[in-house]
Parts: structure tokens; sequence; C-alpha cells
């Protein structure tokens, strides 16, 4: 049976979207390999490509996508209001069909040691992770670009591929393999970035909120906006419809309604139909009835 394996890389890029879109083009090159979505975002300055196929042309993919990066992006002219330690700040290798965890971690270590022969230090997180202190991302992100030539001088911080030496051009670049995230904003009716990372704060696992939940708030300054971007990591446990409840719930004290969300990169089904199960309170949903679900088992 077919294997597919879904690669999501973030790129430090989000407002040269002539640039984004050689980075996309250079993935689209790779026979086998369809790119099933990418986007980005300007006050962000990142972008996130989503890319699918049988896991050797993936990682074929994600080399070719590696060369074009760290040859059109220069980490010391990179601002934006995300995260981020690395041209590639991070790139997860997710099975999405007779694919295993295992199979995904192998996929994860050869492109790591393919960046760390780029000169690039690489940290392995998630199923990848070689210790426990790694298995976070934001652990490993901690203190961003900013915090390389320290971190990279402390032996604890030695990369996993790659010399343990600061990269300006290319900073840091973390992969691994995980399970299918929901990667999902909601955009507040207010320009108060306090609102937003109180928010944040009330729903994310590190300050009491959804086990499966991790947020911050962010200002939109094109949107007159404020953003409480979140990442569910397993939304079998925390589905995204109870986080969006509580952040209304939550919003509401303050006066602030949501405006819109955003659901950033592909979504699982599964996660669909818990979103119409909620919704429209139709409980026996599933995702079957879809009629392109059925179409596509059929082809």
């Amino acid at each position: 049976m077919k294997q597919i394996l879904m690669a999501e890389p973030n790129i430090s890029e989000g407002r040269n979207l002539d640039l984004v879109q050689q980075v996309v083009a250079a993935v689209r090159a790779v026979p086998g390999v369809t790119v099933a979505d990418y986007s980005s975002d300007a006050d962000h300055n990142r972008s996130v490509i989503s890319f699918v196929g049988e896991p050797a042309a993936v990682l074929e993919g994600a080399k070719a996508l590696a060369l074009k990066t760290y040859e059109l992006i220069d980490m010391t002219q990179h601002h934006g209001e995300h995260p981020r330690q690395g041209a590639i700040d991070v790139c997860a290798f997710i099975p999405i069909r007779n694919v295993t965890s295992a199979e995904a971690v192998s996929i994860a270590k050869q492109f790591g040691k393919f960046v760390g022969e780029l000169g690039v230090p690489v940290y392995f997180y998630e199923d990848a992770a070689t210790r426990p202190e790694r298995t976070s991302l934001p652990d490993l992100r901690k203190g961003e670009y900013e915090a390389l030539p320290t971190k990279l001088a402390d032996p604890k911080w030695a990369p996993d591929e790659g010399p343990a030496v600061f990269n300006p051009r290319a900073g840091a670049l973390v992969t691994g393999a995980r399970f299918p995230l929901e990667a999902f904003n909601a955009n507040l009716r207010t320009t108060e970035l306090t609102i937003a990372q109180n928010i944040a704060k009330a729903v994310r696992h590190i300050s009491g909120g959804f086990r499966y939940v991790r947020g911050l708030g962010f200002p939109l300054e094109e949107k007159g906006m404020v953003q409480v971007s979140m990442n569910l990591i397993n939304y079998t446990k925390t589905p995204l419809h109870r986080v969006l409840e509580t952040i209304r719930s939550e919003a509401a004290r303050y006066g602030v309604t949501v405006a819109e969300t955003e659901i950033v990169g592909p979504i699982p089904m599964d996660a669909l139909q818990e979103i119409v199960r909620f919704y429209l309170q139709c409980h026996e949903f599933k995702s079957e009835q879809v009629l392109e679900m059925a179409l596509i088992e059929e082809s």
C-alpha cells in the first residue's frame, strides 16, 4: 500500500512573497512531491509550507527546500513577531498513511544529518528527540536566534548534528517527527496586546490551560488587531472547538470579540469531524459522509 508522509517546514520569511514562491518552486520540482498548502504571515514574518509524498520523495523535497532557503534567507536581517531561531526554524515530518513514527523519525534524522553537513546546527525534537529535555520545541527555541552564540558555547547545548558554531546567516534548525497538530489563531477586535497575552496564558498548558495547547499573544499591526496564536498538539484530547469557546469566554471579560480565526496549513479530517459535531450538534456525523472522501477512496 502507498505510503504518505508529510513535511511541514516553517521558514523565516513572510513578507517577500517572491522569495517564498522560489522556495515552494524548489519543492515542487522534486518528482513525487505534492505541495498541499503554503501560507505567509507578514507580521510573524514566517511561512508554513506543507508537502506530501512517499517518504523518500519527501526527504528529497526537504533537502531541496533547505538548499534554496539557505541560499535566499539571511537571519541577520530577520525581524518578526513569531519566535524563531533559524532560516528554517522547524521542519516536522508527520506520518499520514502507512508510515510509522519510527519511519518518520528516520527521515527526520537523515534530513538533520544533511543540514548539519551544510554547516547548520541541528536539534532533534518530539519523537526524534535524543534526550527528554529536547522534546519540546519551545524549550529548544528558548532565547531564539539572538541567544544562539551563547547557547552553542555551552556543552549542554551541543547540537545533535552540525557544528557547535554559530551560523549567523542560517541560525539553527529543529527537526523531528510528531503527531499532526493544528496551527490555529484567533484574531481579536482590539489593539491591546495584553488582552491577547492574558488569553494565551488562560488556554495554554504551561500556565494552567489545556494540556495540549501552546499559545502566545501577538500584535497584528497590518490588521489593527491582536492575535492569540496557538498550536494544538493533540486534537483528539483537546479539540479545537473547546479552545475557541474558551477564548470567546475570556475575551468577553474584556468586552472584546473574536473577529476571525485562522487555520494555518492542512488539518486532519477527523479534527474537522469534531468541529461539525459540536457546532452543528450533529453528534453522529462521520467524515466518511463527505462526498469527496468517497471519491478519494475510489481513486
